[in-house]
């Protein structure tokens, strides 16, 4: 191997090693903005979440609120132009023919990079009444406790889906691994209906996401903002069909008969599924 193609597949290693650590520090900082932070808060009460003796006509005509709500409205705006511009077919095709197989990998960067100036500029509103708030006794307690437990939950699921959609290969670091040992694209290793589904499943975590975005002790109006625009977003992005469905139905129904045959899968019943 040349010393040109030795360092080639050195800086593209680096980069997507680099790219992989910060798109995972950044879900790790995605979960503590979104989830336990704001249940701290609740389960501590270390400051107010929001004001009920504040009427709704006053908080809603108070220009600091207004001006909070806007600026988040602006970082949400920022982040889904470039989650959904990025994914466009034309511009996909403009960065993927210059980045090549670094492709992927640099549209998990400029979206973490996106998530990070959203995290690090949102402007909580705790001058305004919240839609709900959870404060009377015991369940100002145990109330927060469940949620924390069902949000845990929600993202060990999210964390079990990403695995099995191929973590590696969704931030770019299986793209460069195939590149450097001549395999191509690792889209291309999988059958057309997977790749057809893959085109168009975008977010294959929306349900547990929702729960997440919705499931607080207090919901005040930064956060039905967040909440109401990740939960129209994650609504109107994909674009899957009744083939794609049928697809998902008949890989879950194998993984099903996987579980519940034998060990050995000598059974008269699996000699008949194999000769068919």
């Amino acid at each position: 191997m040349s010393p040109s193609m030795t360092a080639r597949g050195s800086a593209l290693c680096v980069l997507a090693l680099l790219n992989f650590a910060f798109v995972f520090i950044t879900g790790a900082d995605f979960v503590r903005f979104i989830s336990f932070r704001a249940i701290y808060q609740n389960i501590t009460g270390d400051s107010p979440i929001c004001q009920d003796k504040v009427a709704w006509t006053e908080a809603l005509s108070d220009g600091a609120v207004l001006g909070a709500l806007a600026l988040d409205a602006g970082l949400l705006a920022l982040f889904v132009a470039q989650h959904s511009l990025l994914a466009w077919a034309p511009v996909k095709q403009v960065y993927q023919a210059g980045l090549g197989v670094l492709s992927r990998a640099a549209y998990c960067c400029s979206t973490a990079v996106a998530l990070q100036i959203l995290m690090k500029f949102w402007q909580p509103v705790h001058s305004a009444p919240c839609l709900w708030s959870v404060r009377h006794a015991p369940w100002n307690v145990w109330f927060p406790v469940l949620c924390f437990a069902l949000h845990f939950l929600c993202w060990a699921i999210m964390c079990s889906i990403l695995l099995i959609f191929d973590y590696p290969e969704l931030l770019g670091l299986k793209q460069v691994y195939y590149d450097l040992l001549g395999l191509g694209d690792p889209m291309s290793h999988k059958s057309p209906r997977a790749q057809r589904l893959f085109s168009h499943l975008r977010h294959p975590v929306c349900l547990e996401l929702g729960v997440v975005l919705w499931l607080l002790p207090a919901l005040p109006l930064d956060r039905l903002l967040l909440a109401g625009s990740l939960t129209a977003y994650l609504a109107l992005a994909h674009s899957l069909d009744k083939q794609d469905l049928a697809y998902l139905a008949a890989q879950f129904n194998k993984k099903l008969q996987v579980f519940a045959s034998p060990p050995g899968g000598d059974t008269e019943d699996g000699g008949d599924r194999k000769a068919e």
